[in-house]
């Protein structure tokens, strides 16, 4: 009787352990779980967009978790599973839009407004963009593929995901984990760029302070917005959209409901789902592949190069500028679309230099036209690419 019972277990021990992940475990999975947990970290101890890193940390975990498929339904990649159902709002572009919505509503384009100028430094830093398409071009991807990783290059997470949807989605979790891990490493990659390409006569310019914008053009902004870009570029329609919708919610002073929803709960679930989603599907064996090694590294030259060309332009354009008018370089780094991220890093450099040099508020007028002209590099791409 005894035997029997052994006999009996053990078979169902060895069954069992078929059908658990350590029978399917490989090293691609350590791999990508070490990553995982490299993520949360620097989230927690480093506090490197903590509200992005742990959500893309955690799927990235939950993706790696290898299973024998039995017909359970559980992985990201199996129709009809509730990550795939999930997954499905990455797949077809139905996030970015929603968190382009909240962004218009928690964003105050009165930098932009009072100084128009200053949307040409926004405009400039989209040279990263460009310049890493043509890149991608030369290392052999197809121009689809190009144009998607070259986006990385606005620092923009929600775009990329949506650009890269559309035209390349063999590649979107790679493009997606590189756009949101160069977002999160802002502090570290764009201080020393900004301190080469400057001298120090020109990190103590002092502009003039923004003058006050009126609420009327705060309201115009958006509508008057929408129409110039959406008419010249149609194809960003769903991100530039959202965007000047989720602005007027917030400007227009009668809908502070619908505009503190879009910019609260509404931004918050979508930036978990997205995030989680978007982690789990960096399954090893479809994210460890060298095109994911060339995606980072092209990743990382666009956001060198767009840092450097929003820099670049601003030392250009004083060229033109009277003394008195002229703009600090400083906040060239602000041209990507890291809201407020770079704005602050354009802050942080130039107290460095002059504790009394406050940069925030003319920085923030290029940050919010580069998360414009993120969404109207993607429209021109997706438009000639689709």
């Amino acid at each position: 009787m005894g035997g029997e019972f052994l006999t009996f277990l053990s078979e169902n021990i060895q069954e069992f352990f078929t059908y658990t992940g350590f029978a399917n475990f490989e090293m691609g999975n350590l791999i990508m779980i070490l990553c995982g947990i490299l993520f949360i970290y620097l989230a927690i101890a480093k506090e490197f967009e903590p509200m992005l890193l742990i959500p893309i940390g955690f799927g990235i975990l939950i993706g790696n978790i290898p299973f024998k498929d039995a017909g359970l339904q559980v992985g990201i990649y199996e129709e009809g599973s509730v990550l795939n159902i999930l997954y499905q709002g990455v797949v077809q572009g139905w996030y970015p839009p929603l968190i382009f919505l909240g962004i218009g509503a928690m964003t105050d384009f009165s930098a932009l407004i009072s100084n128009p100028k200053l949307m040409l430094i926004g405009a400039a830093a989209q040279f990263g963009i460009f310049g890493a398409y043509a890149i991608a071009l030369m290392m052999g991807f197809e121009p689809n593929q190009a144009g998607a990783i070259g986006i990385i290059g606005g620092a923009d997470g929600p775009t990329a995901i949506f650009l890269s949807s559309k035209l390349a989605p063999n590649l979107m979790g790679a493009i997606a984990i590189s756009a949101y891990s160069y977002m999160a490493l802002v502090p570290v990659i764009q201080p020393p760029i900004m301190r080469l390409l400057t001298t120090k006569k020109e990190r103590l310019i002092r502009m003039k302070p923004p003058r006050v914008v009126s609420q009327t053009e705060k309201i115009i902004f958006p509508i008057a917005g929408l129409l110039l870009t959406c008419f010249l570029v149609p194809s960003g329609l769903p991100l530039l959209g959202m965007l000047f919708f989720g602005n007027l919610l917030k400007e227009s002073g009668v809908t502070r409901r619908l505009a503190e929803t879009a910019r609260g709960p509404l931004i918050d679930v979508i930036t978990i789902l997205l995030g989680v989603t978007v982690g789990a599907s960096t399954q090893a064996s479809q994210f460890l592949t060298m095109d994911s090694v060339k995606i980072f590294a092209l990743g990382a030259l666009s956001f060198v190069i767009a840092t450097a060309a929003g820099i670049l332009f601003v030392k250009f354009f004083n060229l033109f500028l009277k003394k008195g008018n002229k703009i600090n370089p400083l906040i060239g780094n602000s041209g990507v679309s890291a809201v407020p991220d770079s704005a602050r890093i354009s802050q942080v450099v130039g107290l460095e230099y002059d504790p009394t040099n406050y940069l925030l508020m003319h920085a923030m007028g290029p940050n919010v036209a580069g998360v414009i002209g993120s969404a109207v590099a993607a429209g021109i791409l997706l438009g000639f690419l689709a």
